[in-house]
């Protein structure tokens, strides 16, 4: 479409934007090019200047397109530093549903130093240590390891021991008391335990994804990581316009 539908029930702007990213998907308008003037645009479409101005506004806030005050509104060159990285493989299993939890081992520990750190407890503090493997038609592919504030008012351990589906790790165990987290990815290698239990060699190269829960006074309420394999995840992302 390259023209304002007036029969349309979408709004002129939501059309003119649409309209404007194909045609920078195109490459109509290229990056670092400049776009139509805002009297151009208005002429061009049959458009208030005020509904020009909203149109910049969505893609500027898309980060398409950057507005110079007095040059004119700009294509956004390529630019690697705004790249948002999916883990599509962790997507793809909390779709498909096809993963199982076991747990391997839980018990009632005392707060290493840095267990305290991550947790905001004292060291010595109990927690609960919960191990479980994670399965994808049978094949072990992550392994986890969490801490959980001990306190048995509180159903989260509860909600924790129950999970059986990896959707409930990574929403926080299920718990209803969570308010938010924090996600970190880096690189290490299989220790041999871990090798053992994802069917793989020690000292392959891993991925460690760390978490921490917390609830909703904004306090940690557990810490934990999954372990997998290199080759289970891959880190994707798209740049630019794309038709």
């Amino acid at each position: 479409m390259t023209n304002i539908d007036r029969s349309s029930h979408e709004p002129a702007y939501a059309q003119l934007v649409r309209i404007l990213l194909g045609q920078i998907a195109s490459g109509v308008f290229r990056p670092g090019g400049r776009l139509p003037s805002e009297a151009q645009l208005c002429e061009r479409y049959g458009v208030s200047p005020m509904t020009v101005r909203r149109v910049i506004n969505i893609l500027a806030d898309q980060g398409v397109v950057i507005a110079e005050q007095g040059r004119g509104t700009f294509v956004k060159p390529l630019d690697l530093g705004t790249a948002t990285f999916d883990l599509n493989n962790l997507q793809r299993l909390f779709r498909e549903g096809q993963t199982t939890v076991q747990l391997l081992e839980a018990r009632i520990t005392s707060a290493t130093e840095r267990t305290a750190g991550k947790l905001a407890i004292g060291v010595g503090d109990r927690t609960v240590f919960i191990r479980r493997l994670i399965f994808e038609s049978e094949e072990p592919i992550l392994l986890h390891r969490q801490h959980v504030i001990y306190d048995p008012r509180r159903p989260l351990i509860e909600a924790e021991m129950e999970v059986t589906a990896l959707r409930g790790l990574l929403s926080g165990g299920g718990g209803s008391d969570l308010k938010w987290g924090n996600l970190t990815v880096d690189a290490t290698t299989l220790t041999e335990e871990e090798a053992a239990l994802l069917h793989a060699a020690a000292g392959a190269p891993a991925f460690r994804l760390e978490h921490i829960f917390y609830d909703f006074d904004d306090q940690p309420a557990s810490w934990g990581w999954f372990i997998c394999s290199s080759d289970r995840l891959r880190f994707t992302a798209t740049i630019g316009v794309r038709d």
